[in-house]
């Protein structure tokens, strides 16, 4: 078994007996298709040669965790806190190029933190240069087209191979991050995947937010008290939970719709960018894994 399907078998055993979330099958036909995905252009570096929109899309997705800290980071105007390190990222590129693998390998907090405009002393700019430099460190002398050759046309291939290869996206029963990178690619018009289809959804906070308020996904009234009050969850259980069952009710979202798992996330992602979505709090966990 891969790993796409190990994540759909782990989600759908959590989901069978799951304590805290319950799936509401009735509501599952209220999920209406919705455009095709894309990056936005502008927030996004999708303007350079191939070989540096690819080495900027695996750069921002060495760093694309930290949902739990996005309400302590300073906000581009209009920006959710992914739009904001995906644009100061995208603009770094634009101004000064990709960096190097030695600069990867010494990255500092205090760099991540300019590039982004956020405090040195921020918890989530050491975690990224951590990620960096794991970055670094996991490339050797291979540059991120040489990953996607190495890939020979397999997303899942992509995926198993960033999850071996660097700590922060080892998500066991998950693989989130490791999934969103060849997908990524796929938008940028970097690389095409024979078994891109066979990903699943991309397991983090904003897509079970937006099941909830759509009412696919109902949670116990002490998860969603906490929730709503905003507290952090820990890793693990509740939050497990949650993504778990995400993840298996848009298996049969998308099997009912007859799209791709991963063009339904999309849909989702998009839709929680609604302000009746951003008007609800959604669970938050610092995790390096969304």
């Amino acid at each position: 078994m891969g790993l796409c399907d190990d994540v759909r078998d782990h989600c759908a055993t959590v989901a069978a007996s799951a304590r805290w979330v319950e799936i509401d099958l009735d509501a599952l036909g209220g999920i209406e298709p919705g455009p095709e995905p894309e990056l936005d252009r502008e927030r996004h570096y999708l303007e350079g040669s191939r070989a540096d929109v690819a080495t900027y899309m695996l750069t921002l997705d060495a760093i694309n965790f930290g949902s739990g800290w996005f309400p302590t980071l300073r906000k581009r105007p209009g920006c959710s806190g992914y739009y904001t390190v995906a644009w100061a990222l995208a603009d770094r590129f634009r101004s000064e190029g990709p960096w190097s693998h030695d600069q990867l390998r010494a990255m500092t907090p205090g760099e991540v933190a300019l590039v982004l405009g956020q405090d040195e002393g921020h918890e989530l700019m050491g975690l990224y240069a951590q990620a960096l430099r794991d970055l670094g460190d996991f490339l050797g002398d291979r540059t991120a087209l040489d990953l996607v050759a190495e890939s020979d046309g397999s997303a899942e291939r992509l995926a198993t191979s960033l999850a071996r290869g660097m700590p922060f996206f080892d998500d066991k029963g998950f693989y989130k991050r490791a999934q969103i990178v060849p997908n990524d690619l796929d938008l940028a018009g970097i690389a095409g995947f024979d078994d891109l289809d066979e990903l699943t959804i991309f397991a983090d906070n904003l897509v079970p937010h937006v099941l909830r308020v759509d009412g696919v996904l109902r949670y116990s009234a002490t998860l969603a008290e906490r929730i709503d009050r905003e507290e952090l969850l820990p890793a693990g259980e509740e939050e497990a939970e949650i993504r778990a069952c995400a993840v298996h009710a848009c298996e049969l979202i998308a099997r009912r719709l007859g799209v791709p798992a991963r063009v339904l996330d999309t849909w989702l992602w998009n839709r929680g960018q609604e302000p009746r979505y951003k008007a609800r709090p959604r669970h938050r966990t610092r995790t390096v894994y969304y």
